[in-house]
């Protein structure tokens, strides 16, 4: 599951990019939260990270607020995911950015259990990182995920 921040993060961002398709400027951290119907104060520090990252950009004064500066198509789900919640493998032994062996693994290359979390680990990143915030901007579901019937728990 995502979690909430990564949703407000994502709302935020799809907001600020539907302002940039528009071709308005910056919007105050006001707007963004009542257009994502997401909580002022959280989504200030979700904001203040996004910005560090590079993705968007903040202006002080009159006309201040938040504006997307990298264009939609160039800022994939993935980035977000791992920039708000961290690593995203399932285990830390196939961590891009965290990689470190499994502690009761004594040879990788054998291991059935990464092996079979590898193979799911690897679809599951190509269609995080082939979908970007543009897609999310779509009014048709990118992969008609709402189609899907959830599985029974």
């Amino acid at each position: 599951m995502i979690s909430s921040k990564t949703k407000y993060a994502m709302k935020a961002l799809i907001e600020l990019a539907e302002e940039r398709r528009r071709g308005g400027s910056s919007l105050r951290i006001e707007e963004i939260a009542r257009r994502a119907d997401a909580p002022k104060r959280f989504l200030e520090h979700i904001l203040i990270d996004i910005r560090r990252s590079g993705i968007i950009a903040s202006r002080r004064g009159r006309d201040g607020g938040y504006i997307l500066i990298k264009p939609p198509e160039t800022v994939s789900i993935g980035e977000v995911l791992r920039l708000i919640d961290g690593p995203i493998a399932p285990l830390p032994c196939l961590s891009r950015k965290a990689y470190r062996p499994c502690d009761d693994c004594h040879d990788e290359a054998a291991c059935r259990i990464r092996r079979v979390f590898g193979d799911l680990y690897s679809a599951y990143l190509l269609m995080l990182e082939s979908l970007t915030l543009a897609d999310l901007m779509k009014d048709d579901s990118v992969l008609s995920i709402g189609q899907i019937e959830p599985v029974a728990q």
